[in-house]
């Protein structure tokens, strides 16, 4: 494979969201050590509850993400499912410090990432289902190019 045909915009969004799930992590840990709650506590001050919770929450959406970005990039298009995960990124970050704030915070960031998912869920669909009509019953609905 030359470097040219790697994905390497879905390579860079991958490691930018681990970035910023490493970030809110540490986030968490300001967190403790401001509320003096110490590991594996995972109760306290509301607002400690909140920024853990939805660290959390982007831990459990991690693996679900990273699987629809690749399988969107791969079978639709890279640049468009490179796109969605930075519009997820942006929307993880609305969540974490909203709920960080208030638990009505978390809202606006919610539903962006929600649109995202479902987003690059349909467009990972699409091409798998366009791939495997085109491998295995040589139906070509629409002409793709890479």
């Amino acid at each position: 494979m030359s470097s040219t045909d790697q994905p390497v915009l879905l390579a860079a969004v991958s490691v930018m969201s681990a970035f910023l799930l490493g970030f809110q992590a540490r986030r968490v840990g300001w967190s403790r050590m401001k509320h003096k709650i110490m590991p594996p506590a995972v109760n306290g001050p509301p607002e400690f509850e909140r920024t853990f919770r939805a660290h959390q929450n982007g831990v459990e959406f991690f693996p679900m993400f990273l699987v629809v970005l690749w399988a969107s990039g791969l079978f639709c298009n890279e640049a468009l499912a490179a796109l969605a995960g930075l519009v997820y990124i942006v929307g993880r970050e609305i969540y974490f410090t909203g709920y960080s704030n208030s638990s009505r915070g978390r809202l606006p960031g919610f539903y962006l990432i929600i649109v995202v998912m479902l987003t690059l869920t349909v467009t990972a669909a699409g091409g798998i289902i366009l791939s495997l009509l085109d491998k295995y019953l040589n139906i070509k609905l629409f002409s793709r190019s890479k």
